[in-house]
């Protein structure tokens, strides 16, 4: 038989995906050709059967739409997702416009009403109306009705949150010790160098219990280790230059100057709250407001993989799941690995290979394959790949490489992805043993929650009904590393005009041993009542817990 042979279509009682699709009615073709009608006895080709038996999983599966073959939409060829599989991280690309947003609130959806966590980045403020049942209309029915969707205006069980409260969410900060000098230097935007004289920095206040809280925590320690009395302390293990001490200065005041201070501090978020599940089951969609900050792209690209590297240290192995522990989406995650160091991107591609084996899939949002580094594209088994442009030879450039980067298909992809239409994309998943499944032309199903933001005054009121609410609404400026160094300088004065005074008293000559030559201020501060006093309430327990693993982040125990 023939390529362009048929099968006969399936009898009643035979599972779509295993036999010919049949439809009722007509849909659009993908790029917007003419709608052909597939009566009740039409067959599927040979290689059309062929994609669909590909996704004939046995076990609990997300939908994601119907086969598009031949101009046709076949909406008895569901093409799926086996839910063990969302753990296997993946890659949703596709140019601006294309329907990106839509297909992480399809997948979202799906995954909370199987009891599976998300974690959402809303950068453009659109994503909020997961929380709120869809509004149905003629393009939702029709789309509906295109791919066999029984649609049901429903929303999903949410909590918001806003980085360093900016913005309208419940606030997340981290402290300086938890971030990290890796991620740190990202954010700052600081040079190999001045990377690692700041992971110098953090190891001296990691081995003297001084705990990074703050910026002014982080100045007042970098601002000890160039003094006269702190210089000495960093001699053995390499030193601290005053050029590279002042550059990273600099880059922290400069980060104030942008108002991005709020975002370190405590209390600091657990990121344990990623993994709820709501009372009737369905796993909680954590979304991450963004509008506010979204001119920040370091800041918040960093904080997201701080998230990702935090839950990495704390969720244990859990190995192949029936289903996962979390679902992560990573939007633009071009800006993650712009102008990345190479011990960034190492940590990258070590936290997306292993913390799979802890339950947690991570999917990549960006517009091209190619903006994803070959070590970590390497490790997404998921494909979700929108239309793309060919306007310029950057774009045609970027369309050959995202072609080679699937199985290969009977499809010519490079016609099919400059002409796939909104809601539509090309679709390679992993099945249920592990394997690749065939491209897969896709138009996709309707989100059933509402696809645009929700009310300004709903979501205040949502953030400020939650239960979260008061365990991180309110910023906490406790002891730390600048009030102890500011005690320690103000302890050491005090001693040296009490011995100038006494000086001053004691006969000129003769009498008792020579006056001992002042302490340093690092003496004074290691042998100080405060200082001994912090090595026992403090010291003992960072000095213990305070081991640093991907990114230079710090361990922490619940």
């Amino acid at each position: 038989m023939s390529d362009s042979e048929t099968v006969p279509a399936a009898t009643a009682g035979t599972t779509p995906a295993a036999a010919a699709a049949q439809t009722a009615g007509s849909a659009p073709a993908v790029g917007g050709s003419s709608p052909e009608a597939i009566g009740s006895a039409a067959s599927l080709p040979k290689k059309a059967l062929e994609i669909a038996s590909g996704y004939a999983f046995a076990g609990p599966a997300l939908d994601l739409g119907a086969l598009l073959w031949d101009a046709r939409c076949l909406p008895d060829v569901q093409i799926r997702i086996p839910l063990p599989m969302l753990n296997r991280h993946g890659l949703v690309a596709g140019a601006t416009g294309t329907g990106k947003t839509k297909t992480l609130q399809l997948v979202a959806e799906q995954l909370s009403a199987q009891g599976v966590p998300v974690f959402l980045a809303d950068i453009k403020g659109d994503v909020s109306g997961i929380s709120a049942p869809g509004v149905p209309n003629d393009k939702v029915q029709g789309r509906a009705a295109d791919v066999h969707q029984e649609w049901v205006a429903t929303g999903f069980p949410s909590e918001f949150y806003a980085l360093g409260g900016m913005g309208h969410g419940i606030p997340v900060r981290a402290t300086i010790t938890s971030f990290g000098p890796v991620l740190l230097s990202k954010v700052l935007q600081l040079n190999q160098t001045q990377e690692q004289s700041l992971g110098l920095i953090f190891h001296y206040a990691d081995q003297k219990g001084l705990e990074l809280v703050d910026l002014k925590d982080l100045r007042a320690v970098v601002t000890f280790l160039t003094s006269d009395e702190g210089k000495a302390e960093l001699k053995g293990i390499g030193g601290l230059s005053t050029a590279t001490a002042g550059v990273i200065l600099r880059s922290l005041t400069a980060f104030e100057a942008q108002g991005m201070s709020p975002f370190f501090g405590e209390p600091e978020f657990d990121t344990g709250e990623l993994l709820r599940v709501a009372g009737d089951g369905r796993g909680v969609v954590s979304v991450l407001e963004l509008p506010e900050v979204q001119d920040k792209p370091q800041l918040f690209s960093t904080f997201l993989m701080w998230l990702l590297a935090d839950l990495f240290h704390d969720l244990p192995e859990v190995g192949d799941a029936e289903k996962p522990k979390l679902v992560f989406f990573f939007d633009e995650a071009h800006l993650l690995f712009n102008d990345a160091s190479k011990a960034f991107l190492d940590s990258i591609t070590q936290t997306v290979r292993l913390i799979r084996s802890k339950g947690v899939g991570v999917f990549f949002v960006t517009q091209t394959p190619k903006d994803v580094p070959a070590d970590v594209l390497g490790q997404l088994g998921n494909r979700v790949q929108h239309a793309l442009r060919a306007f310029t030879p950057d774009d045609q450039k970027a369309l050959k490489a995202t072609v080679k980067t699937f199985p290969n298909s009977p499809y010519d992809l490079e016609e099919v992805l400059t002409g796939l239409g909104t809601g539509e994309a090309v679709i390679t998943v992993l099945s249920e043993k592990g394997a690749p499944t065939p491209v897969a032309v896709t138009r996709l199903r309707a989100p059933e929650s509402l696809m645009g933001p929700v009310d300004a005054g709903a979501l205040d009121a949502a953030v400020k009904g939650s239960s979260l609410y008061g365990r991180y609404a309110q910023a906490v400026d406790r002891e730390s590393a600048y009030e102890k160094l500011t005690e320690a300088e103000a302890a050491r004065a005090s001693a040296a005009a009490g011995e100038s005074a006494s000086r001053e008293s004691a006969p000129a000559k003769g009498r008792g041993k020579a006056p001992k030559e002042d302490a340093s201020v690092v003496e004074q501060v290691v042998g100080s009542g405060m200082f001994k006093s912090l090595a026992r309430s403090v010291g003992t327990q960072i000095g213990r817990e305070i081991t640093r693993s991907l990114f230079g982040t710090a361990r922490r125990k619940r």
